[in-house]
C-alpha cells in the first residue's frame, strides 16, 4: 500500500522503482509535448484526505510538493525548504523555506502555509487525515518563526522526520482554505480546481474519463519541459495493457509478470524490473484472541508455500520477506532472524501445541469451536489469487478460510478504516528508512497503520530508541534487533520482497530512476522526443 494506509495502496499499493530515461537520455525534447499515465479511479486532489489512496497518490506528487523530497539515494533533499536543523535533544526541528515559491493562482508561499497544513488538518484528530496518526505520534505543532522558517515541536524525537516528510506530506495553500469548515467535502478543491505548487496544475477533470494538468509556470525549479500530463482513468488492468501496446498510454505499472514478454515483443516499449521498499504480508486481527498466540501466527506462517507463491504469482521477481525492512536498505536490512520455511507438518505440531485439535470434518477445533477465518480480499492487481492461495495452504493444514471479494474502495473502509477483519492479504510501500514505527507501535493499533492492531510494549521501546539514536551504526543495532524481535513475534506474516515492473513507451525521457514517489517529484525534468 502506499504510505500509512495510502501505503496498502497507500495499501496499499505502493512505491515502484523505474529507470525510464536515467541512464538513456537522449534526443531533442518537444517544447510541446504530453505524455498518457493511468490512475485506477477518480483522483482526490488533497494528500492528506481519508479518500486519497493509490489513485491519487502520484498526481498529488505533481501538484503538492513537500517540504523534502528524495535524492537517487533515497535520502530526504531540499524541496520547499531549503536547509534543516534538528535541537540537541531532537524535540525541535527547524527548516528554512525556499524564497520567491508561488503557488499556481500566483499566491506567494510561505511558512503560513506550512502551520495551516500541519496544524489545522493533519494534526487534527477529528478530522483523520491520511497519515494523521503518523504525525500525531510525534508532532506536537508546527511554529511560524517568520515568513520563511518552521519549527515542528514534537513530543519524542523522531530521527527520520525529513524522510517522511518526502513521503506523500505535499503542503497545502491556507488562502484556499479560508472559510472551509470540512476540509474533505471541499469538492470545488478537491475534486475540480486545486491550487498548488508543484510543476503542473489541473486543467480539465472529466470524472470517471481523464484528469489533464499542464505545466504550472510559476514552479520555483522552472518551466517544465513537459507541455501536459494526461491520467486517464482506467480501473481495468487489461485495458491499461490495451492501451500501452497501442501507443495511447505511455507508461504503466505492470501488476501480472505473465504480461511481461508480450510487451517485450513491442519494439516501441521498454521493461524495467527493479526491487523497491515493499512488502507483501497477511495481516491477522490481533483483536481476535486466537490469534494473540504467537505459535498460531508462526502455524499459519510455517503453512504458506512463499517461494512456490512467489514463483507461480509473480513468475519469479520477488524474494521471501523476512520482516518490514527491505533488502533494498543495504545499512539496515537484516537476514539473520528466523526463518519460516514451507513445513506443514511443523504448523499442525504449533497448532496441536496450542490446543487445536482435528475435529469430525478434518477442521480443526479448541473449545468446541472450528478454526474459521473470515479473509476479505480486493479485486485488486494479485490479491485475489494470493488469497486463494493462502486459502488453500491453511485448508491443508485444517484451518478454514472464508473469502468475501470486494471493490478497492470498500475494501478499505472494511479493512483499514474499520478493523472489521480476521485476516487479510495486503501489501505496504513505505519511505526507505528502517523507522517502521507507524506500522507497529501499540498506539498505532485500532486507528493507525497498525492494522493488525499488534501491541508489544518491548517493539515500541525498540522503535523509540531508534528514533532517538544519533548515527547509523547506533541505528543499525536497535534496528537489528527490532526484525530478529518481529521475525520471532510475527506482527505480520511476512510474503515476499516484490520486484516492480515498470513498462513505458521508449519517447518518454528525464525521469531519475529512483522509485515512482521519487521521480515524480522531479517530474519537471521529464521529457519527450520530437
Amino acid at each position: 500500500m502506499k504510505r500509512s494506509g495510502r501505503h496498502i495502496g497507500q495499501l496499499i499499493l505502493g512505491s515502484l522503482l523505474l529507470g525510464v530515461g536515467s541512464a538513456q537520455a537522449q534526443g531533442t525534447p518537444d517544447p510541446n509535448g504530453s505524455v498518457t499515465f493511468v490512475t485506477t479511479a477518480d483522483p482526490t486532489f488533497n494528500p492528506w484526505s481519508p479518500n486519497a489512496f493509490v489513485e491519487s497518490n502520484l498526481l498529488n506528487e505533481l501538484l503538492f510538493p513537500g517540504l523534502t523530497r528524495w535524492d537517487k539515494n533515497l535520502k530526504p533533499a531540499p524541496d520547499l525548504a531549503t536547509s534543516w536543523r534538528v535541537s540537541n535533544d531532537g524535540l525541535k526541528w527547524t527548516f528554512n523555506l525556499r524564497k520567491g515559491v508561488k503557488w499556481s493562482d500566483g499566491q506567494p508561499f510561505t511558512a503560513d502555509d506550512v502551520a495551516f497544513t500541519f496544524n489545522d488538518i493533519v494534526l487534527k484528530k477529528e478530522l483523520g487525515a491520511n497519515q494523521g496518526a503518523t504525525w500525531r505520534n510525534s508532532v506536537t505543532r508546527v511554529n511560524v518563526v517568520n515568513p520563511l522558517t518552521v519549527e515542528f515541536v514534537l513530543s519524542r524525537p523522531w530521527a527520520s522526520l525529513p524522510t517522511y516528510l518526502a513521503y506523500y506530506a505535499g503542503i497545502l495553500p491556507k488562502h484556499k482554505f479560508a472559510g472551509v469548515t470540512d476540509p474533505w467535502k471541499y469538492t470545488e478543491f478537491n475534486k475540480q480546481n486545486p491550487v498548488g505548487a508543484g510543476p503542473f496544475k489541473i486543467a480539465q477533470v472529466v470524472s470517471g474519463a481523464t484528469i489533464k494538468l499542464v505545466r504550472n509556470d510559476n514552479y520555483w525549479a522552472g518551466k517544465p519541459k513537459l507541455q501536459s500530463v494526461t491520467f486517464k482513468v482506467i480501473p481495468d488492468t487489461n485495458a491499461q495493457l490495451a492501451q500501452l501496446l497501442s501507443g495511447d498510454v505511455d507508461l504503466i505499472a505492470v501488476g501480472n509478470p505473465e504480461l511481461v514478454d508480450r510487451i517485450k515483443a513491442n519494439p516501441n516499449l521498454a521493461i524495467d524490473v527493479a526491487t523497491a521498499n515493499i512488502y507483501y504480508f497477511v495481516a491477522l486481527n490481533q483483536n481476535d484472541p486466537r490469534f494473540q498466540d504467537v505459535r498460531v501466527r508462526q502455524a499459519l506462517l510455517y503453512a504458506i508455500d512463499r517461494p512456490a507463491m512467489i514463483k507461480s504469482v509473480l513468475r519469479g521477481y520477488g524474494q521471501v520477506a523476512t520482516g518490514p525492512i527491505a533488502p533494498i536498505q543495504k545499512t539496515y536490512y537484516n537476514p539473520n532472524v528466523m526463518k519460516y520455511p514451507y513445513d506443514p507438518a511443523k504448523a499442525k505440531a504449533l497448532l496441536a501445541q496450542a490446543g487445536w485439535k482435528p475435529g469430525p470434518d478434518g477442521i480443526l477445533q479448541k473449545d468446541g469451536k472450528p478454526l474459521v477465518i473470515q479473509m476479505p480480499t480486493a479485486s485488486y492487481q494479485q490479491l485475489v489469487p494470493i488469497t486463494l492461495l493462502i486459502q488453500q495452504y491453511w485448508k491443508n493444514i485444517g484451518v478454514k478460510a472464508e473469502i468475501k471479494t470486494m471493490d478497492w474502495n470498500s475494501y478499505i473502509q472494511q479493512v483499514i478504516a474499520k478493523r472489521d477483519y480476521e485476516a487479510s492479504a495486503a501489501w505496504w510501500s513505505t519511505p526507505a528508512d528502517p523507522d517502521v514505527l507507524p506500522y507497529y507501535d501499540s498506539s498505532a493499533a485500532n486507528t493507525g497503520n497498525n492494522i493488525p492492531n499488534y501491541k508489544n510494549p518491548k517493539l515500541d521501546q525498540l522503535l523509540e530508541n531508534g528514533r532517538k539514536a544519533k548515527g547509523e551504526l547506533a541505528r543499525k543495532q536497535i534496528y537489528n534487533e527490532a526484525q530478529a524481535m518481529m521475525a520471532r513475534e510475527l506482527p505480520y506474516l511476512y510474503l515476499w520482497y516484490p520486484q516492480s515492473i515498470t513498462a513505458y513507451n521508449k519517447r518518454l525521457q528525464g525521469m531519475r530512476g529512483i522509485t515512482q514517489a521519487a521521480d515524480f517529484q522531479y517530474a519537471n525534468e521529464w521529457f519527450v522526443t520530437k
